[in-house]
């Protein structure tokens, strides 16, 4: 008899998910359920298309339900949303919002892809501001309608991480005077503290007002905000970007486990304490590929990774997850900032002994116009040279240097293994000795000193 599987949630994870499977499998029925008007968005480009980078709305959209059904036979539902899943029955309560209704639908394999939702916290007064949040394509559309309706002049992000500090960029590129307010030391708290001050010294010097440590303590009258630190000023409107959080509540509610993040746990196959039932992107708590310690990553390339996990186990092929690094990056006017592995302030927390080498030089050969500076810091364990991870700030080949990085990471070198890499050189494009290859020789130093 033909297997069936379910797919609650169509946007990255979900999608993606669908189509993996039916890659591997010709046969298997796949039915993918998504309660909004939307599926298989590209959910990174929402701020470009707000400061007006990306001008054509649709080029945001993957994929429509017409063409994943006529191009690969998979049964996609909108506007249906699942509402229980009982495992006994192996079986799902669906409600059509279209017809009102509610149906079971019975499934060999269910993956939940359900994604995350914006943590809103709580602060008094806040109905009296127009307030967003930037999570989904009905999120993007307010925003995007507030903004040519209203013609906002004052924007105050809550919030500094990588979608606050993109926005800082996007806002001010239509005209708006921007306030970013972090609760944290600094902005993007992932990233170690001298790298995030580097960002935010161009942050500022492109007329963003950034308040650090400090956060929205009131909304008073007249739009106007009250800080922790009892400073006010006013503002148009305000966008809550303060992280997410699993949307766990339908496996929570069938007795699935999660984790201290919400997320909901798996194992290697990326499969819950069911077994025929899976989990995949923004709700799931996966491994962390340094130590092994659970970790909850809500971006894009955890969710494609698990996704294929899924459709070779799926398949009868199986290959485990090994893990993942949280590897990010942004685009912050000028500059660039990225992350892989664990930051110090992480390492500090976990208790692990470390060292830091840290290099700061041009992304290509200096005499080459256009050469902009770079700083890199890479953290490894003295005594073996294992590298736990790194972040980099620079106006050009940021991406480079975390690619090469993470690559170096899950294929186990060492920090004085940095020295080998035999990276291209010509003086456009970098140094006879490339940033990373600078990095393993400090390393290189920093060992032979214990």
């Amino acid at each position: 008899m033909k297997k069936k599987v379910i797919i609650i949630g169509a946007v990255g994870g979900g999608a993606t998910t669908a189509s993996q499977i039916r890659k591997l499998d010709s046969e298997i029925e796949i039915i993918l359920l998504e309660k909004t008007s939307y599926l298989s968005y590209g959910a990174c480009g929402m701020p470009y298309y707000l400061g007006e980078v990306i001008k054509d709305r649709e080029s945001l959209f993957a994929a429509t339900p017409e063409k994943l059904h006529t191009k690969k036979n998979i049964d996609v539902r909108m506007h249906h949303e699942a509402l229980k899943i009982d495992r006994d029955k192996k079986s799902l309560l669906v409600r059509d919002h279209d017809k009102n209704q509610d149906y079971e639908e019975a499934y060999d394999y269910l993956v939940l892809a359900t994604g995350a939702s914006p943590f809103i916290p709580d602060i008094p007064g806040l109905e009296k501001i127009p307030a967003f949040h930037l999570r989904t394509v009905e999120d993007m559309d307010r925003i995007k309608q507030f903004v040519e309706t209203s013609k906002p002049k004052v924007c105050t992000i809550i919030g500094g991480g990588y979608i606050g500090v993109e926005m800082s960029e996007n806002f001010t590129h239509l005209g708006m005077k921007v306030n970013l307010v972090e609760r944290s030391e600094h902005v993007i708290s992932v990233i170690d503290e001298e790298t995030a001050i580097k960002l935010q010294e161009h942050i500022t010097e492109q007329g963003v007002n950034l308040y650090t440590k400090d956060g929205l303590n009131e909304v008073l009258p007249e739009c106007t905000l009250k800080l922790d630190s009892g400073e006010t000023f006013q503002s148009d409107f305000i966008l809550l970007s303060v992280g997410v959080k699993p949307n766990n509540l339908l496996a929570k509610e069938a007795g699935l486990s999660t984790g201290e993040s919400g997320g909901v746990v798996s194992n290697e196959f990326m499969q819950t304490d069911d077994p025929s039932i899976y989990a995949v992107g923004d709700v799931v708590e996966s491994l962390d590929l340094i130590d092994g310690t659970r970790k909850q990553v809500p971006l894009a390339w955890p969710a494609h990774r698990q996704a294929y996990i899924i459709a070779r186990h799926l398949s009868g092929n199986p290959v485990p997850f090994k893990g993942m690094l949280g590897t990010a990056i942004a685009k912050v006017f000028n500059l660039s900032i990225g992350s892989t592995g664990l930051g110090e302030k992480e390492l500090k927390e976990k208790g692990y002994s470390y060292r830091t080498s840290v290099h700061e030089g041009k992304s290509h050969a200096g005499y080459y116009p256009g050469a902009r500076d770079v700083y890199v810091r890479v953290h490894f364990c003295p005594d073996t040279g294992k590298i736990f991870g790194g972040n980099v700030v620079g106006g050009a080949g940021v991406d480079k240097q975390i690619d090469v990085l993470a690559t170096a990471i899950y294929g186990g070198l060492t920090i004085t293994d940095l020295q080998e890499i035999e990276t291209c050189y010509a003086p456009p494009f970098s140094s006879p000795k490339g940033l990373l290859n600078m990095i393993g020789y400090k390393g290189a130093g920093l060992m032979e000193k214990e």
